[in-house]
């Protein structure tokens, strides 16, 4: 049966893959989850088996996986109010997948997007089956804590979907089981676009860092590329993402960390040039990624305080985990250990 719970439970895990967050990834989703913990019983972790179905260096898989869980602290994730854990060190995660992969059908597996798109650019000899399987991983991710909300952008719409689906289909079959989540519409702070090509997303697989705003860099790194970001021969600020978008991408940036609206900003900027624009976005960007800088390697300097975060976490996490797969497992008719 669902586990009850005081208040309402959320859930979401962080891409260990990349090394620094960047800008695009912060105000897109990580900035959301943590008022979240004011409402919520949140759980937060760091998806690093999800991570397996690309190749990486298992040394610098580890650091990666442990330079994700500093960030989040960084941000503001509270360890005291929320579950913050990894991913791997909860197997019960991977005991719910293999029952919910036998309650996949394959063609609904083989229509999730993104397996279709990285297959297509790859080839399907190329693709893992990890990667195929990896929506039903989310699921399980997510059914396995009872989650009732879950955080999620328009390019994982679709894995919720499949969730949802597995859920009312396991409970139709063996009997209320699995909360069905709900969305938690990430609130939309504009569209993060790169610096150097502000018709495209801000992403780690940009053509050049030139447009990345990487929160770990080194300040004055973050600085140059911002006064040095694409506008347009004018000098008139105003947001128009067609036909001005890195004027329209400077504003939003603003927007996003300074709380004040892009319409506000565009008349506080009337009459001023480009320059005036640029060096208020790098000091907004500075106020918030030094300290975030600062706290993240803290934390990967001095290990003990974050493996003991985890480590309590993965307890926590578990506590709740196990008691899922137990129904679970009983429900389907496998035999449970004495």
């Amino acid at each position: 049966m669902p586990i009850d719970s005081r208040r309402p439970r959320a859930l979401s895990l962080a891409q260990s893959t990349s090394g620094s967050l960047h800008l695009g990834n912060y105000l897109g989703a990580l900035r959301q989850w943590v008022p979240m913990q004011e409402e919520y019983e949140a759980f937060y972790g760091i998806a690093d088996l999800h991570a397996l179905t690309l190749e990486q260096e298992p040394a610098a898989r580890r650091e990666q996986t442990l330079v994700g869980a500093a960030q989040l602290l960084a941000a503001g994730v509270d360890p005291r109010r929320s579950v913050v854990f990894l991913q791997s060190q909860v197997p019960e995660h991977t005991q719910l997948t293999w029952v919910l992969n036998c309650l996949t059908g394959f063609g609904q597996a083989s229509r999730m997007t993104q397996f279709k798109d990285k297959a297509s650019r790859a080839g399907a000899d190329a693709a893992n089956v990890g990667l195929f399987t990896y929506p039903i991983l989310m699921a399980a991710d997510i059914l396995i804590y009872q989650a009732d909300k879950v955080p999620v952008g328009e390019d994982q719409r679709q894995h919720l979907e499949l969730t949802r689906d597995l859920a009312v289909r396991f409970n139709a079959r063996y009997g209320p089981t699995f909360t069905v989540p709900e969305p938690h519409i990430i609130t939309a702070v504009g569209r993060i676009q790169d610096l150097a090509d502000p018709t495209a997303k801000m992403s780690k697989s940009a053509v050049s860092p030139a447009g990345l705003i990487n929160l770990l860099d080194e300040p004055a790194a973050n600085v140059k590329k911002i006064k040095s970001a694409v506008t347009d021969s004018e000098r008139t600020i105003v947001f128009d993402e067609e036909s001005k978008p890195g004027v329209s991408n400077l504003l939003t940036i603003l927007s996003a960390l300074s709380g004040s609206s892009v319409g506000a900003l565009v008349d506080d900027f009337a009459g001023r040039g480009y320059g005036d624009l640029k060096a208020a976005v790098a000091e907004s960007v500075s106020a918030f990624a030094v300290p975030f800088r600062e706290r993240t390697l803290e934390l990967l300097g001095e290990r003990t305080e974050l493996e003991a975060v985890l480590a309590d976490g993965a307890e926590r996490a578990r506590a709740v985990a196990a008691e899922t797969v137990a129904d679970v497992y009983a429900k389907v008719g496998l035999i449970l250990p004495r």
